[in-house]
């Protein structure tokens, strides 16, 4: 039996690519692609360490939340949920840590599973997967930022005094 979708429950649409925020670790703003073909959601990490404190394992990760900027750092760390081999899109099959966190997507909190991995070497630092957004948003994959674009912080110039003689 198919499930019929009630597309007028979906709350709105999203864009090929947007900006999320991930309250639970600390990172104001990310640039992140959706992307139907993943399943789970992955996170650029680095420096990924594991702590085990009582019963719980804890993971200690940093974040480079722009693109080509490997200044602008964020520690996090949250509760290990699991290990999980993950097939990237060459095929090819890596142990990955999950955690679960929540994501701010076009103002809606979102609770999901997210795999750390290095993605140093692609184009957005985060992929936000299928399981995320299934039931909440339809993909417009001709639209980009349909939440809005964050404006770029202009740092005033400051004027220098006349130098007294």
């Amino acid at each position: 039996m198919i499930k019929s979708l009630n597309i007028n429950k979906l709350s709105r649409n999203v864009g090929w690519r947007e900006y999320v925020v991930l309250p639970d670790l600390g990172i104001e703003r990310i640039k992140v692609k959706i992307d139907s073909g993943a399943r789970t959601s992955a996170l650029h990490a680095v420096n990924i360490r594991y702590e085990r404190e009582g019963t719980t394992t804890w993971v200690y990760f940093d974040v480079h939340p722009r693109q080509r900027n490997t200044k602008a750092v964020v520690h996090c760390q949250a509760p290990l949920l699991e290990e999980r081999l993950v097939r990237d899109s060459g095929g090819k099959r890596t142990l990955r840590p999950v955690i679960e966190t929540t994501m701010m997507l076009h103002g809606e909190l979102i609770v999901l599973e997210l795999t750390l991995v290095s993605r140093d070497n692609m184009g957005f630092r985060m992929l936000v997967g299928r399981q995320a957004i299934r039931g909440k948003f339809l993909i417009d994959p001709s639209r980009s930022f349909l939440g809005g674009t964050f404006k770029k912080k202009k740092l005033k110039k400051i004027k220098k005094k006349p130098k007294l003689v």
